[in-house]
């Protein structure tokens, strides 16, 4: 599995619209990737290491796909989409990273919630 986080640092005086992002950028990634996209996911930075510090980020978003053939296929034909999406939620850069997921141990029963 290949994954592709987008993570957003949390910036003094940044803006970040997480309703919109949750509920409109990542289905409309998911939609326009089709089927090589296996999921997404969405984690909000809520604290630092330090108890009540502020995080470092301020979110974090996952897009998966079953190898990075189908990613290379999927992504380059939507990229100006989603690229131009991003203005609707965020000023803020994001860091891009590519992984292959080398474990992935989710306890059963487990539910995202949101």
């Amino acid at each position: 599995m290949v994954v592709i986080n987008a993570i957003y640092p949390n910036s003094p005086g940044g803006k970040f619209d997480a309703d919109y992002y949750r509920d409109k950028h990542m289905p409309m990634v998911k939609r326009v990737l089709g089927s090589a996209c296996t999921g997404v996911s969405y984690a909000a930075g809520i604290t630092g290491a330090e108890p009540g510090s502020a995080p470092a980020f301020i979110a974090v978003g996952t897009v998966y796909f079953d190898s990075l053939e189908d990613f290379q296929t999927a992504f380059p034909p939507q990229v100006e989409q989603i690229l131009a999406d991003i203005p609707n939620y965020t000023d803020i850069e994001p860091v891009i990273q590519i992984s292959e997921v080398r474990l992935h141990d989710v306890p059963v029963g487990v539910a995202a919630r949101t």
